[in-house]
């Protein structure tokens, strides 16, 4: 899975909501029952569907949603990634797919932002707002300190998760390889 940014008719917030009003419909639910899909409506029509907006998508379907930004923030001297209202698909909240499913899911939508801080949007921190607190179970192992874990801090406090990641050396094991 990739995490794309909504910007063009292919890769649209209508696009997406199209797809997940069919999968909601398919079991008998509303799409417009689901409280995120108000908020998406807010931030498509007031950034005209694509600044900061970003799909975790498998080419197939669209699995999540979210808004991620680049942000100059008090408590850290570079810039920061702030990613905020995640929003997944009803497959995942009807109980469509399982729980194994929803953990890879999430895990692939925070792999992507932390990609996003190695690229596009360079950033050393990263503020990751879940679900819900229940959601950080699936994050709790990378909280354990090792020599090949890319983040020299992560925490987790609720359902925000804040990392820092380590900055890229030539001593680093990876470079040592090439």
């Amino acid at each position: 899975m990739r995490l794309l940014p909504i910007k063009d008719p292919e890769r649209s917030w209508r696009h997406s909501k199209a797809q997940w009003k069919k999968d909601a419909e398919g079991v008998g639910e509303d799409l417009a029952a689901f409280g995120g899909i108000a908020a998406f409506e807010t931030l498509t029509a007031r950034e005209g569907d694509n600044q900061g907006l970003y799909h975790l998508t498998d080419g197939e379907r669209v699995h999540a949603v979210c808004q991620v930004r680049r942000l100059l923030m008090s408590r850290y001297t570079a810039p920061a990634l702030s990613a905020r209202f995640v929003n997944v698909s009803p497959i995942y909240d009807l109980g469509l797919a399982d729980i194994a499913d929803y953990a890879q899911m999430l895990v692939a939508l925070f792999s992507g932002v932390v990609w996003l801080s190695r690229d596009a949007l360079s950033a050393n921190h990263i503020r990751f707002l879940l679900k819900s607190p229940g959601d950080s179970q699936f994050f709790a192992a990378l909280k354990a300190v090792t020599p090949f874990s890319p983040f020299s801090k992560f925490t987790i406090e609720g359902a925000l998760i804040e990392c820092s990641l380590k900055e890229a050396t030539a001593s680093s094991p990876a470079a040592a390889v090439s």
